[in-house]
């Protein structure tokens, strides 16, 4: 999302209840606002910083929210080493390559480019790991999204001087990250995600300080307006430490499969705020790129197969 990466592992889909698709959808609304967010923020403050702002405020938001309990600072501590290339691969380069992108696109294209995650993760976790072998169904899952993500950065791009290649390939680099941060975040499994989250957003925090100090040197910045301020704010605190907590109550309830599907809910919330408030529009051709998408993600799912066995 916009906002970290949805898909773990593709496990059997278990139901879910009135209640676990009222969250779903809650989920989808605030990572969609996340693109909305970052849009209104990468307009006052460089994407360094920006990313800087994000994770540091998520972070010291869950350390208050779980410092206490016993053994936390443990577990990270134990963890560190892995727990920093998570920082990197699910954060730190997605968020920067995200916002940058965001500086030429609209929130809606983005969190568009953005809901290509499952297709790569399906792709890195073929080569990477020995557990999750590609089917038919995947196969078709991939080739739909391709295609999709090729109306959305191929004809578009050569048709529309407002929107460089170079952003849609920085928000399609970031879904590139969130499939190899899926395959390394595998090995988190015996953690509860509260002690994964935390550490990881602390781990893009040290990354980012000195990349954003460096590069960007913000003490030189002017003060942004109030409402960039409560974008930040928003960003940091409702899109990424609030959305952990309900993705993770999501992910004990449904399961991965069931989880994952929030991907489908973030563009059309990214782009309804941004037609809203920043006056945006979504073409023809773009329009179709995403329907190819959704379709893609429902085979990666399973559920277009499910579905036709449970009615067959």
């Amino acid at each position: 999302m916009p906002t970290p990466s949805p898909l773990t592992a593709l496990a059997h889909p278990r139901s879910m209840d009135l209640a676990t698709w009222g969250l779903l959808v809650a989920l989808g609304l605030i990572w969609g606002a996340s693109f909305f967010f970052g849009r209104v923020a990468v307009a006052h403050i460089p994407p360094f910083t920006l990313v800087l702002a994000r994770v540091s405020i998520a972070a010291l938001a869950l350390h208050l929210a779980f410092g206490r309990m016993p053994g936390f600072y443990a577990l990270l501590t134990a963890r560190w080493r892995a727990l920093l290339l998570m920082g990197l691969l699910n954060n730190a380069i997605p968020f920067t390559l995200i916002f940058a992108g965001q500086t030429q696109i609209g929130a809606g294209l983005a969190s568009i480019l953005n809901a290509t995650t499952p297709l790569w993760t399906v792709l890195v976790t073929q080569v990477l790991t020995s557990d999750e072998k590609i089917s038919r169904a995947k196969l078709i899952g991939c080739a739909l999204g391709i295609a999709g993500t090729v109306l959305l950065i191929g004809p578009a791009a050569l048709g529309q001087a407002d929107t460089p290649l170079w952003a849609k390939l920085a928000v399609i680099g970031a879904a590139i990250s969130y499939g190899f941060a899926t395959a390394w975040g595998k090995r988190f499994r015996d953690l509860p995600p509260r002690v994964t989250a935390t550490g990881q957003l602390t781990a893009s925090s040290l990354i980012m300080l000195p990349v954003a100090l460096l590069w960007d040197q913000p003490w030189q910045l002017a003060v942004p307006p109030l409402p960039v301020i409560g974008a930040v704010l928003a960003l940091a605190l409702v899109s990424t430490a609030f959305a952990y907590i309900i993705f993770f109550r999501i992910l004990s309830r449904a399961g991965a499969t069931a989880t994952s599907l929030v991907t489908l809910l973030v563009p059309p919330s990214a782009i309804l705020l941004g037609v809203l408030f920043l006056g945006e529009s979504l073409s023809l051709l773009e329009a179709c790129g995403m329907g190819l998408i959704a379709l893609g993600l429902l085979s990666l799912d399973n559920r277009l197969a499910i579905t036709r066995r449970a009615t067959g």
